[in-house]
């Protein structure tokens, strides 16, 4: 999946997060996150949004992501939605919730 645009998903609101992916030049993903629980589970926020951008076949992007305690499964729904928004792409594909 190719980065054309910005793409944001989700809130500041409790127990979301908010996802904005741009395009970027050079291969790799750079993600920047910011968490009330960064401590507790800042890896593990890192990891879900990786893995999602992994499995749409994303391999240059910068990622921003903002998290006010979302469980694994709004993060992996943020940031598909969000690649797919920045990807200009409709043609979504649905997996199964992987907890």
């Amino acid at each position: 999946m190719e980065i054309k645009k910005t793409g944001v998903a989700g809130t500041m609101e409790s127990s979301d997060i908010i996802v904005r992916i741009e395009p970027k030049e050079t291969e790799g993903v750079e993600l920047e996150l910011e968490s009330a629980v960064m401590q507790q589970y800042g890896k593990q926020i890192e990891k879900v949004i990786r893995e999602t951008l992994s499995e749409l076949g994303v391999t240059k992007a910068y990622v921003n992501a903002v998290d006010k305690g979302a469980l694994d499964c709004t993060v992996a729904a943020r940031t598909s939605a969000a690649a797919y928004r920045a990807a200009e792409s409709t043609d979504y594909v649905w997996n199964e919730v992987r907890i």
